[in-house]
């Protein structure tokens, strides 16, 4: 396939304002390291993502604004140090035993002086044409439940809400300072505002919708805040099921919806439809086992049958960023030729 002719970032972006004339659009998603070489060597191109990305057509770009942070000692973000080799929902996270808020203050938290943006400017400068994802992931609800340890963080939701509300608070303060920090030097350079949080699970959201509200909320609409100050489109990655909440995600000014986890409930595009009016979608072909599965010709008719739903105002996308090494190349090119249908 040939590099797309028409400007991308300005076809894009009548998709994200749901203004779109109706021509198609595709973001590949973030290639595993393992897929590059697989690809490459399919279509006889050389081993880094741009080459597979323009021999695509891709539409868009993304430049996380994390890869930025650069503690002169070396240290995390994010220090997760009380988690042993072994992690799951039950394990005790390095805030676990915290009791009052002035325990909370004691923790290290990150600096936003260590952030250095010239390295993401170069690389957005480098894709002017595209339409380019970038900002702090800001990924404030899992580093939560990383800190406490997730039953630990559900748990203190009841019995101890003023301690989590000051822990999101001093994540969120991080993100909203670091965030102004990247827009201000972002000047009217090309990017969109892309950050994400996994609000659901497979079969419904982690948390109720009035703790939802109360928890998370608050800190979602201050953030969103930072990307509309700046004047940028606000994308939202969440997995799983978010049908629930998100009536609350469009009242906070979420401008574009990712990526549409196909088999979670509630996802599928037909019950998402009834949000066209408020949102653009990004993704929708189902990555957990159709990409896997799947013949080409399939690919390419489940392309058309969501944008036929969701569609003109979507950039065709698999359900979830990751490219695994286990989704054929036929299928990935499959999508790319029917999305620019």
């Amino acid at each position: 396939m040939k590099e797309v002719t028409m400007n991308s970032l300005e076809k894009v972006s009548k998709i994200f304002t749901r203004k779109s004339d109706g021509a198609g659009a595709m973001w590949t998603g973030h290639l595993n390291d393992r897929t590059i070489p697989i690809y490459a060597k399919e279509w006889g191109l050389e081993p880094n993502s741009e080459a597979i990305y323009s021999f695509l057509g891709d539409d868009c770009r993304w430049f996380m604004g994390d890869a930025a942070y650069k503690h002169p000692e070396g240290l995390p973000m994010f220090d997760m140090s009380a988690f042993g080799k072994t992690v799951h929902t039950s394990s005790d996270g390095r805030l676990a035993d915290v009791e009052t808020v002035a325990e909370v203050d004691e923790y290290p938290w990150p600096d936003p002086k260590y952030c250095d943006f010239s390295g993401i400017y170069a690389s957005i400068d480098a894709h002017r044409e595209k339409m380019v994802f970038s900002g702090m992931w800001c990924p404030f609800f899992h580093i939560s439940a990383d800190l406490f340890g997730m039953e630990n963080y559900f748990i203190k939701m009841h019995e101890n809400p003023a301690v989590v509300e000051a822990v999101t608070e001093r994540i969120v303060d991080f993100y909203i300072e670091t965030n102004e920090k990247f827009f201000q030097g972002l000047g009217n350079r090309t990017a969109a505002m892309f950050f994400g949080n996994d609000f659901g699970t497979q079969l419904d959201s982690f948390i109720s919708l009035e703790h939802f509200r109360r928890f998370i909320l608050p800190s979602f609409k201050r953030l969103v805040a930072v990307g509309k100050k700046y004047g940028r489109t606000v994308i939202l990655h969440s997995c799983g099921s978010i049908y629930r909440v998100i009536p609350d995600l469009i009242e906070a000014g979420v401008d574009v919806l990712h990526p549409i986890q196909a088999q979670a409930a509630g996802m599928d595009a037909k019950n998402l439809s009834q949000y066209k009016n408020d949102l653009a979608f990004l993704g929708g072909i189902d990555a957990q086992s159709f990409f896997v599965n799947a013949k080409p010709a399939q690919i390419k008719d489940e392309v058309r049958r969501v944008r036929d739903i969701l569609g003109p105002n979507i950039v065709i996308s698999p359900s979830h960023e990751e490219i695994l090494p286990n989704v054929p190349a036929a299928n990935i090119l499959a999508m790319a030729e029917a999305a620019k249908e």
